[in-house]
């Protein structure tokens, strides 16, 4: 049997495992749902034990699918959700539940993190927002002072897991930034910011790139997969917008991918750092030696319809709601006096930073019924991106080429709409939902030395191409003018009332 890789997705709805042989077939996957708890509002927490239990037993269906697959694994790659704080004590236990990138209960610290430092947002190379882990663990310094006593470890959700296969502390630069604890451009921890955000090395793991070895699969857990102790290599790994672009050969200046997962991203790589933190635009280190990247990003995308769809009792028949909403928007009267839906349902980050921005419908009369609504979610989702690919402009970020990735890219009509809504066209391409798995585990073979960078991160084949269609510019500039002054006039009401 030829060796096998094997990649681990920590998503922030599901646990992803995928097999891979050395020509990169895929040998066999899993995916195992896992559950987001708000117990108060702006709040997002999932507890790491059922990460790993949902690791496991992905991992376990995988072994049954292919077991001499399984039996031939050399190398894992890990990716993941980004941003998570994980507390755990000196014996490794989890302290508390991870506070998550999409909660936003902490944005008194992250303003009193920002202002600590009169040159914090050129060492961090980002502004301070609140769904960064630096902010979290400032939140819990502060409300939590028991486990925060406690606290000697915080590791990011795939780095939790890493510990848990292998029991190495390690963390990988395309992660880091997300900490505010990272120089971004020397790729290594800050002492400075590390202090300003109350902790100190010791806290932190080991930095390793994406493509590296950074531990081994423990001797334990080898034994009872009926693996060889010692023979199986761990990657660094990458966040999963990072893992993403590897998974679909974005590994060079220019190139990027639009992710339209329970969050969007619009992604672009870079050979040298970018920086827009006044307009919210992430800049972070790519998991590949000496690149970095940039990522403007929507916290509700595909997300928004789904909670739609659960919302009208479509919860089970997404794809039929898309087919009608399809069918509604042949007909262009229509779909110009549509409501228009602006899709913060988890506050924004990318233009806004403003994780106490809202969603909304305006523009709603009689004639509106669940359709006409549905379809103003996914062009409100689109417009999101627009903001992001004007952002990302701003930034001077030469963007040469983009693919489509991510559960929302199932959609035709929703990869047109975007393509239309942006103006830059999209290539989808094969095996587009399962880009951060796959591309974990391609960083568990460079990490096992299976091959060069170039023979191992190449583009994969692309199944369709969008292209903007001509008069589609004009017909949106008006509703993604109103969709923006909707934010705006938004904003300014939930000011007023506070005063």
């Amino acid at each position: 049997m030829e060796q096998t890789y094997l990649g681990l997705d920590i998503g922030t709805s599901s646990i992803k495992a995928l097999l891979l042989d050395e020509r990169q077939n895929l040998v066999a996957e899993a995916s195992v749902p896992v559950s987001i708890s708000r117990p108060h509002p702006l709040w997002s927490e999932q507890d790491p034990e059922e990460w790993w239990q949902a690791c496991l037993t992905a991992i376990a269906q995988v072994r049954s699918a292919s077991p001499s697959g399984f039996a031939a694994l050399k190398g894992i790659g890990l990716s993941g959700q980004q941003h998570g704080a994980v507390l755990l004590d000196g014996d490794g236990n989890v302290l508390r539940p991870a506070i998550l990138w999409n909660d936003g209960r902490c944005g008194r610290e992250a303003e009193e993190l920002q202002a600590s430092l009169p040159d914090f947002v050129e060492r961090a190379s980002n502004i301070a927002m609140v769904g960064f882990t630096a902010p979290k663990v400032l939140w819990v310094r502060r409300h939590e002072p028991e486990v925060f006593k406690k606290t000697k470890k915080i590791l990011l959700p795939k780095d939790y897991i890493r510990f848990r296969l292998s029991g190495a502390y390690v963390a990988e630069m395309s992660d880091a930034g997300g900490t505010l604890w990272h120089d971004i451009a020397g790729r290594k921890w800050d002492e400075t910011l590390l202090a300003a955000g109350g902790i100190d090395r010791s806290y932190v793991g080991d930095l390793v790139e994406g493509s590296a070895p950074s531990a081994m699969l423990s001797d334990h857990l080898s034994r009872d997969w009926g693996l060889s102790t010692g023979s199986v290599v761990i990657a660094g790994g990458a966040g999963d917008n990072a893992a993403a672009a590897v998974g679909i050969g974005a590994v060079k200046g220019g190139e990027g991918l639009l992710s339209m997962g329970t969050s969007g991203v619009l992604f672009a790589v870079t050979d040298h750092l970018v920086t827009k933190p006044a307009r919210a635009l992430n800049a972070m280190c790519h998991a590949l030696p000496n690149r970095w990247h940039v990522m403007g990003v929507t916290l509700s995308a595909a997300s928004a319809l789904s909670w739609f769809a659960e919302t009208i009792g479509k919860g089970e028949k997404v794809g039929d709601l898309i087919t009608e909403v399809e069918a509604f928007a042949k007909d262009k009267e229509q779909r110009a006096n549509a409501p228009v839906f602006v899709p913060y349902l988890t506050g924004e980050r990318t233009p806004h930073n403003d994780p106490e921005a809202n969603g909304l419908f305006a523009g709603l009369r009689a004639q509106h019924g669940a359709v006409a609504m549905a379809y103003a979610v996914m062009e409100g989702v689109a417009f999101c991106f627009a903001d992001d690919f004007d952002v990302l402009a701003d930034a001077g970020t030469d963007l040469k080429s983009c693919f489509l990735v991510g559960g929302g890219a199932r959609s035709t009509f929703w990869g047109q709409m975007l393509s239309d809504v942006i103006q830059f066209p999209l290539d989808l391409p094969a095996g587009a939902e399962t880009g951060a798995a796959f591309g974990a585990a391609r960083l568990g073979m460079l990490a096992a030395a299976a091959g060069i960078e170039a023979e191992i991160c190449f583009k994969p084949d692309i199944k369709l191409s969008y292209a903007p269609k001509g008069g589609e510019k004009a017909f949106y500039a008006p509703r993604l003018a109103r969709f923006r002054a909707l934010y705006a006039a938004e904003r300014q009401i939930r000011t007023s009332l506070k005063a």
